[in-house]
């Protein structure tokens, strides 16, 4: 559970002092669960000789996932972002793995009911010391292997942004066209521009600090709201905080060039401190809203 949990929380965290905890437990967790194979394999071997065929293929299912997650997470970490394996990326093969192990997990918890989940036997001498010996195991794991260098989100260095789309994400090629605000439309290039320089740091497990030019959020003049929801002509959205105004930059600069249709032009939303889900490409309105900015999936379902 604890592999899960901050594995999702790992995505969800850009500050590098918050990110660098969620990711050490996420990593040390993933590497405990080496630690104990020799004594889940013998409750696999019970269980397998049970009668059943459905039981075996769940159960190597399960065992089959498990090693691919932990096995791609490693290799993310040792070699790099880059290397492509039947198309996917380590990072996406372990996020896909993750996610077949939780619903195979769900499955069996629902079939196998134990109440109470915490029982007095949990409790006794013998399995408070080899819970505490996995936990230190697994963070002296984590120390001696740290992998290549990373950031405090796990995520590689690379020079250049590559062009990458959250899950299904079409790429639009749009024309220069005024942006809709509540105000009416508004064309960017009589507003005036400003540049940042910012990290991009993306959940497939890169990250590129680049410069960027565009106009501000906060010079559209926007009305006072609770928060500022940026929309993409694809339909995907994202909200802010309107008191963070001041940090957003509609983008139509990257590097010192136009952006690119794989890069969001002809505008992008740079959200420094944030995750790459945050930067919304291909922006076509921003809107202004009453609920609050967390009232929202914590990720996008598209």
């Amino acid at each position: 559970m604890t592999t899960t949990a901050t594995g999702v929380l790992a995505f969800a965290v850009g500050a590098p002092g918050p990110a660098r905890w969620v990711t050490g437990v996420h990593g040390a967790s993933g590497l405990g669960l080496l630690l104990l194979v020799p004594a889940k394999s013998r409750i696999a071997r019970r269980g397998l000789r049970r009668p059943g065929r459905s039981r075996k293929v769940i159960g190597w299912a399960f065992v089959g996932l498990v090693a691919l997650a932990v096995g791609s997470g490693l290799l993310h970490a040792l070699w790099g972002w880059a290397p492509v394996v039947l198309g996917l990326l380590p990072m996406q093969v372990h996020v896909g793995a993750a996610v077949g192990v939780v619903v195979l997990l769900a499955a069996h918890l629902r079939v196998h009911r134990r109440r109470p989940l915490l029982r007095r036997t949990d409790l006794d001498r013998r399995r408070a010391l080899l819970g505490t010996g996995v936990v230190a195991g697994s963070a002296l794991l984590w120390v001696l292997a740290p992998g290549r260098a990373r950031r405090e989100t796990g995520s590689h260095e690379v020079p250049t942004v590559p062009v990458t789309q959250w899950m299904f994400d079409p790429v639009p090629r749009l024309p220069d066209r005024p942006l809709r605000t509540p105000a009416g439309e508004v064309d960017l290039a009589a507003l005036p521009t400003a540049s940042v320089r910012a990290v991009l740091d993306c959940t497939g497990g890169w990250y590129s600090e680049q410069e960027w030019r565009g106009v501000p959020v906060s010079a559209l003049g926007l009305p006072a709201s609770a928060s500022i929801d940026v929309v993409s002509a694809t339909g995907y959205r994202r909200r802010f905080p309107a008191s963070g105004a001041g940090s957003l930059l509609l983008a139509t600069h990257l590097a010192g060039r136009p952006l690119s249709a794989g890069h969001g032009a002809p505008v992008r939303l740079v959200a420094p401190g944030r995750r790459g889900f945050w930067w919304v490409k291909w922006v076509v309105a921003v809107e202004v809203v009453d609920e609050p900015w967390w009232w929202q999936p914590p990720f996008p379902l598209q």
